[in-house]
Formats: C-alpha cells, sequence, structure tokens
C-alpha cells in the first residue's frame, strides 16, 4: 500500500501560487485543422493492473473515478508521450489491433486516452499503448486472452477513431478547489475527437468570451474576479477544430466538485 505524503503549509502555499501563476500566463493552444490520420501506424503494446482489470484509478488526464465506471471502464490506456502531447491527447480514442495471426483476433479494441506512460517502453519517442488487463486480452482468439498477456510486449498496429458515448452528452466537471476569482474545468464525454484545444467562458453579463488556459492533463482554468454565473462554455477541438457552445451550462450556484451536464455534443 502507498503512503500519501504530507505536506507543510508553506508547501501547500507555494503549489497553489504557482498553479495560479501558470493559469494566467499559458499562452492559448494552437489548433491543428488536420484530420486525424486514417491508416494504420506501427507501435507496442503493453498492459498493467490486473488481469482481467479495468486499469489504472485517475490518471494524468485527471478523470479520476470516472476511469472506472462505464462507457470509460475497461476501455482506458496510457499512452506514451508522442501521443499524450502534454496533456493534449487526454480523451483521445484509438483503435489498437495486434498482428500475431496464431493469436491475435483480427478485431481491433478500441480504448480512451486517460493516462500517460512516460518511462521504460513508452520512452525514447517510441509510440507506446499501456493497455488495461482486460482491454489487452481482447485483443486475442477466444480462449487465448491469458495466453497473450504472457507475450509481455506486442508489436501493434493503430489509428484514430471517433470517441462514442451512446446517450451521453457533453459534461463539465467543476474541479475542487474553484472560487469566484479560479475556475478550473473538465471535459467528459467528449464524442467526435475526444480532445480540446482550447476553451472559452462567457459570463451571464457579458457578450464577451473569456480565453482559459490548459493546466494539466485534461484540466483547463481561468483566473478573474468574481466570476460571476451562470456560465456558457464553448470547447473547440484540437484535432479538426470544431466548435461547440453549451448555453448557461454552469448554473449561477455551482459548486466545485460537481458536474454540469449540456444537452449537445458533437457528431462521432
Amino acid at each position: 500500500m502507498q503512503c500519501q505524503p504530507e505536506y507543510s503549509v508553506s508547501q501547500v502555499l507555494t503549489f497553489f501560487l504557482l498553479l495560479a501563476f501558470k493559469c494566467s500566463v499559458v499562452a492559448p493552444t494552437q489548433l491543428n485543422h488536420q484530420l486525424p490520420e486514417p491508416h494504420w501506424l506501427p507501435a507496442t503494446a503493453t498492459w498493467y493492473g490486473s488481469p482481467d482489470g479495468d486499469g489504472s484509478d485517475g490518471g494524468a488526464c485527471g478523470y479520476g473515478s470516472l476511469v472506472d465506471v462505464k462507457p470509460l471502464k475497461a476501455r482506458v490506456g496510457a499512452v506514451s508521450p508522442v501521443l499524450f502531447k502534454n496533456g493534449g491527447g487526454c480523451g483521445v480514442c484509438y483503435k489498437v489491433r495486434c498482428l500475431d495471426k496464431s493469436i491475435c483476433s483480427r478485431r481491433a479494441v478500441t480504448i480512451i486516452v486517460t493516462d500517460e506512460c512516460p518511462g521504460g517502453y513508452c520512452s525514447n519517442g517510441r509510440t507506446h499503448f499501456d493497455l488495461s488487463g482486460s482491454a489487452f486480452g481482447r485483443m486475442a482468439i477466444a480462449g487465448e486472452s491469458g495466453q497473450l498477456r504472457n507475450r509481455g510486449e506486442l508489436p501493434v498496429i493503430y489509428r484514430r477513431a471517433p470517441c462514442k458515448y451512446p446517450g451521453k452528452n457533453i459534461a463539465f466537471h467543476v474541479n475542487e478547489g474553484s472560487t469566484d476569482y479560479w475556475l478550473s474545468l473538465l471535459v467528459e464525454f467528449e464524442d467526435g475527437d475526444g480532445d480540446v484545444g482550447s476553451m472559452h467562458i462567457r459570463e451571464a453579463s457579458s457578450s464577451e468570451w473569456l480565453q482559459m488556459n490548459h493546466v494539466w492533463g485534461a484540466n483547463w482554468c481561468i483566473i478573474g474576479g468574481p466570476l460571476k454565473g451562470p456560465f456558457s462554455v464553448k470547447l473547440t477541438t484540437l484535432s479538426t477544430g470544431r466548435t461547440l457552445s453549451a448555453r448557461a451550462v454552469i448554473p449561477t450556484n455551482w459548486s466545485p466538485k460537481a458536474t454540469y451536464t449540456s444537452r449537445l455534443n458533437f457528431s462521432p
């Protein structure tokens, strides 16, 4: 069992000061208007956790316990830095398929990027997927999932896939610690591209869209004040620059750690 580290008051204050500084000075993300790569590309894959497990709790994208429940459950994966893109790859969906016909199915498994694997197989610029035990085993022919996991590292092919969350609309989670002067949001259940290139919010009394800044993983923030809801949120995807605006999706009486669901989503 891992122990949770203890922090002094001065360390905690320093952390929040650094976070606030980053939130206020990060430049807007540049959009890449190229379509996702439609062709199969080479990579390698491993697995982690229990053999039939759903993957890790949380992860470097910041989705927290969301990775433990459907529709993300058992479909999560960590990727190397070349795919993680300092958090720009969070939420992206890929199809991954292994190649050994003696043990691999022709069926590809679809995974959602929720974490980063920065070392080991994922280092030195390699394109690598570290999958949950369950997702890894699904690449095998019937009855051979255990044998496939015993192989360890596998050569695979992969390609981008549109994310699909049937019956779900885009939701905005207000991160813990948010106040009327520092607001941090996390996007959930984004169909289509799955990624976020930029985010803006608009206060109820204003016609101006305020730029949010990328903090870490899939988390975005804005410093202002006092910020007054309800807030409309405009989201632009990183891969294709598609934009969606959810009007007054975060209410006046919003609270930290709450999630607010819009009535909209992209078409996969």
